[in-house]
């Protein structure tokens, strides 16, 4: 549902996705779970400098935003993004953009 106001509940509602995406290094895990397949810890900290606690604790506030989620398979986790919240922030960012484009043409109407 498309934010109507800058009302606290959709600040409330968009502020810990943003957070959540506003880190390097969650971005980066991100952007290796887009191709839309489950991964293991061990696939997801390879290739990084970090311990695998440490991306752990990323996927934790990855999945507290309800960006990722975790299936356990046995005794390995698997890390597969949630599309839904990445649909509302498109939704969010495109209605803030035809705002701002709006208020722009408004702008333009007024300094012609």
């Amino acid at each position: 549902m498309l934010p109507k106001t800058d009302s606290p509940q959709d600040v409330a509602r968009y502020a810990p996705i943003f957070a959540a995406l506003g880190d390097e290094t969650r971005l980066s895990l991100v952007m290796r779970l887009s191709d839309q397949r489950k991964q293991t810890l061990s696939t997801l900290s390879a290739d990084t400098s970090l311990s695998r606690q440490a991306i752990t604790k990323h996927l934790r506030v990855l999945e507290g935003a309800g960006l990722v989620q975790c299936e356990r398979q046995g005794r390995e986790s698997r890390y597969a993004l949630t599309p839904g919240p990445f649909k509302d922030i498109d939704e969010y960012i495109n209605f803030v953009s035809d705002q701002w484009g709006n208020a722009l043409d408004c702008l333009k109407d007024l300094v012609e």
